[in-house]
């Protein structure tokens, strides 16, 4: 598909509203007119008297149509997008229920509109003008609503812990993160897990040296349960000897896969003071799980979260994915009630992305995804709500069937707190390990800095003293805050 991008500058936004419809289409985004022969969508600004208008012309599958908007003193940029999506609308009768939003973040978008205009306001603008549905437009307020609790427990010396453990089981068909099955990285994870222990040392000195308060330890991957019991202790015990573990509001560790665990590595979390662990099912269909790379049973992901509730967790996340690979709108909603059967505090429900990185691109396996995502999430947001689950974080990824949400949904009080903090970038965030990044925030302007580990395993260990420098920057950072 070719995207011609005539006499104007906003080609970014342009192809993200095309992407809500053709998310895996190749589009070859050109500023001259295409061949009459080839799939095109043409958009162009044109300017003649003083008078601005912007137009749109769509040719797909031998279907055409095109239209155009004069400004007249509004948004250029929002009436090209609203333009594109009402011709793209007409041609493939399909109407995104978020609207030309194509932002990571609405509820960040919602409070934002909200503090600067009120809520009706805020509302009017979501419906009105980014052309959201109704039911996320409401998704979006109760979120909203929902962060600006936990958000108000922050404070300008606060930061969160992050502490990544790049290693998986076997590698999902659907992930496109830097992760390596324990097979394919075990002679690395010795030297991993030493030079790990010995940056969280590092980054303690820091905050230390910097009055800095830990609000949340957060530890993701990967699957940080792929870790045999005494790499997870020697992780575990670097963070509590180098950290104020016990006045911590939160701690988390994703045991995301059931065949990680055992009583050992919930003992040695427990003991540690780990406060909530994930145990992410993704789905309760066998042959589902099997589809996407899975080696575990649904039947070993309950006992998983039975001998967590035997160890003491009473704080447990369990994720599931919409539109897996081969799965159906039935065997979807079966798996959300056998999650609410189990009645963890937390279940979260992601939209699967189609990256660019993921098996499920590159092998050709995009085709086996399922066409009734929106009725997916539809069922898991009834059902939510109607047994004491309400939604408190949400965040949206490029390329999404669909181009849907992904919502944190928990019981009161329930909430975790650290993504929200993370999502909506709300205080700094610390983190160590390979393809972990630190992001530093100012708390009195809207100023984020970014700190980059290497991400591959082999390049954190071998260039692990470049990596001790670049941390230098955070003590920097706050002295020029006057901190």
């Amino acid at each position: 598909m070719i995207l011609s991008v005539i006499n104007h500058s906003y080609r970014y936004e342009t192809e993200n509203v095309v992407r809500i419809f053709f998310p895996v289409e190749k589009i070859i985004i050109t500023d001259s007119l295409p061949d009459a022969s080839s799939d095109y969508i043409i958009t162009e600004r044109r300017e003649s008297d003083g008078d601005v208008t912007v137009c749109c012309s769509v040719s797909i599958n031998g279907k055409t149509a095109q239209g155009e908007k004069k400004v007249c003193g509004g948004d250029e940029e929002l009436l090209l997008a609203q333009l594109i999506f009402e011709i793209l609308t007409q041609i493939t009768q399909y109407t995104p229920s978020w609207g030309v939003l194509t932002g990571v973040r609405p509820s960040k978008l919602m409070r934002s509109l909200i503090a600067s205009s009120g809520e009706a306001d805020a509302i009017a603008h979501f419906k009105d003008n980014l052309f959201v549905s109704d039911d996320k437009t409401q998704l979006a307020l109760s979120v909203a609503r929902a962060e600006d609790k936990i958000i108000s427990l922050s404070r300008d010396n606060s930061y969160s812990l992050y502490v990544s453990i790049p290693f998986c089981p076997t590698r999902c068909s659907y992930c496109s993160f830097v992760s390596h099955s324990i097979a394919q990285a075990k002679k690395l994870i010795p030297d991993y897990v030493s030079l790990l222990c010995r940056e969280l040392e590092e980054i303690a000195k820091i905050a230390d040296s910097l009055k800095l308060n830990l609000e949340t330890v957060y530890f993701g991957g990967g699957t940080p349960t792929s870790l045999d019991e005494a790499q997870l202790k020697a992780v575990t015990d670097a963070v509590s000897n180098n950290f104020d573990v016990a006045k911590v509001r939160e701690y988390t560790v994703e045991a995301g896969r059931p065949d990680t665990l055992n009583a050992e590595k919930l003992r040695i979390m427990k003991n540690a003071g780990v406060s909530r662990i994930s145990i992410n099912p993704q789905t309760f269909n066998p042959d589902v799980l099997r589809a996407i790379g899975r080696n575990h049973t649904p039947e070993m992901t309950e006992n998983a979260f039975y001998m967590a509730r035997e160890a003491g967790f009473d704080n447990i996340n369990m994720d599931f994915i919409a539109s897996l690979p081969t799965d159906t709108y039935e065997s979807f909603c079966a798996s959300i009630d056998r999650a609410i059967s189990l009645a963890p505090e937390n279940i979260t429900v992601h939209t699967l992305a189609l990256k660019r990185a993921a098996t499920i691109v590159t092998g050709g396996e995009s085709g086996s995804v399922q066409g009734d995502t929106d009725k997916m999430l539809s069922y898991a947001s009834h059902e939510l709500y109607a047994n004491g689950y309400f939604p408190y974080y949400m965040y949206r990824q490029s390329k999404s069937v669909g181009n849907n949400e992904n919502v944190g949904w928990c019981r009161n009080d329930r909430e975790c707190l650290y993504n929200i903090y993370m999502m909506e970038e709300v205080h700094t965030v610390l983190a160590a390990g390979g393809g972990a990044v630190t992001k530093l925030k100012s708390p009195f302007e809207n100023r984020i800095e970014r700190i980059f580990n290497f991400k591959y395993p082999y390049e954190y260990i071998n260039r692990f003293d470049e990596l001790s420098q670049r941390k230098n920057r955070i003590a920097g950072f706050y002295e020029e805050l006057g901190m």
